[in-house]
């Protein structure tokens, strides 16, 4: 089952964003089996907005939980706030996942 993960970053944190991207990177690579998606939020100009978006397959919320707890940016206490929603996949990569009508 799919988790949505959304963090925002603390105040002025960009420093230990960029110091920490590069451990947090290679995170991301060693689970990239479990991504559905990731990403930085950014402004409309494309500026970072401090925080990300994880969607996670998983099977369960303590999962997901413990995914977010072993990321570097986690660990470097980057993160002020942390939500993770159950998520379910209706379409992903232009496909339906609904079951039938």
């Amino acid at each position: 089952m799919p988790y949505l993960i959304e963090t925002w970053d603390k105040a002025d944190s960009q420093a230990l964003r960029q110091s920490t991207r590069a451990v947090h990177i290679d995170f991301l690579d060693r689970n990239a089996a479990l991504l559905l998606a990731c990403g930085a939020k950014l402004t409309d100009d494309g500026a970072d907005a401090g925080g990300g978006l994880y969607i996670v397959d998983v099977e369960s919320r303590a999962e997901a939980e413990a995914f977010i707890q072993q990321d570097p940016f986690t660990q470097a206490g980057l993160f002020e706030t942390i939500r993770i929603t159950r998520w379910r996949k209706a379409y992903l990569d232009g496909r339906r996942h609904l079951p039938p009508r």
